[in-house]
């Protein structure tokens, strides 16, 4: 459902405005082993994430390391490194919350379900498209949304799926957004 049209916001926005995606730090951009390894050890979330990914190394060979760029370390202990601090890099999505998963969405804008097309939400329109999303199945947004993987094509074919069906049915002949833009209310 393509962004918003001012008095409401896309499905995609409107569930960004609720929770904080996964995201990458931008403060984590370095690509050498020994600069992701001094940034690394430059915090206690740094060395934990190095103990996670397996780095065992005893603590003059990590002095020796970080005093030396150009030392010869292993490429075991280099991917070690990186794997920490993509780790560290990465901030995880939160998780959906129930007032998403639970509530009652407005969906605004051109509607098609099989020959019936038409324009909801408007004054000179039909009714918004009133969808309970607590009857939905939210396992595969939330599972694709932790991973970082929730495209917003992907989020409207979903939610058609598994909310939009699981409360109101498949319509004549499935729904279809077909419009420019729309506004989607949570309340």
């Amino acid at each position: 459902m393509a962004g918003p049209t001012g008095h409401g916001a896309s499905l995609d926005d409107l569930l960004r405005e609720q929770v904080t995606p996964r995201h990458h730090l931008a403060s984590y951009s370095a690509k050498h082993w020994h600069a992701q390894l001094s940034q690394l050890t430059g915090t206690r979330r740094g060395y934990e994430a190095l103990d996670t990914a397996g780095l065992d190394v005893r603590p003059d060979t990590l002095i020796k390391w970080l005093s030396d760029p150009e030392c010869n370390v292993r490429r075991s202990y280099r991917d070690l490194i990186h794997t920490a601090y993509e780790n560290v890099a990465i901030v995880p999505a939160d998780p959906l919350p129930d007032t998403v998963k639970d509530g009652q969405f407005e969906i605004s804008g051109l509607v098609k379900t099989g020959n019936d097309e038409r324009e909801r939400g408007t004054r000179r329109a039909a009714p918004p498209l009133r969808i309970d999303a607590s009857r939905g199945d939210w396992s595969d947004i939330e599972a694709l949304w932790q991973a970082g993987d929730l495209r917003d094509d992907d989020f409207e074919d979903r939610f058609i799926d598994d909310i939009i069906v699981a409360d109101i049915g498949e319509g004549t002949d499935g729904w279809e957004f077909s419009g420019s833009s729309y506004s989607v209310e949570l309340g």
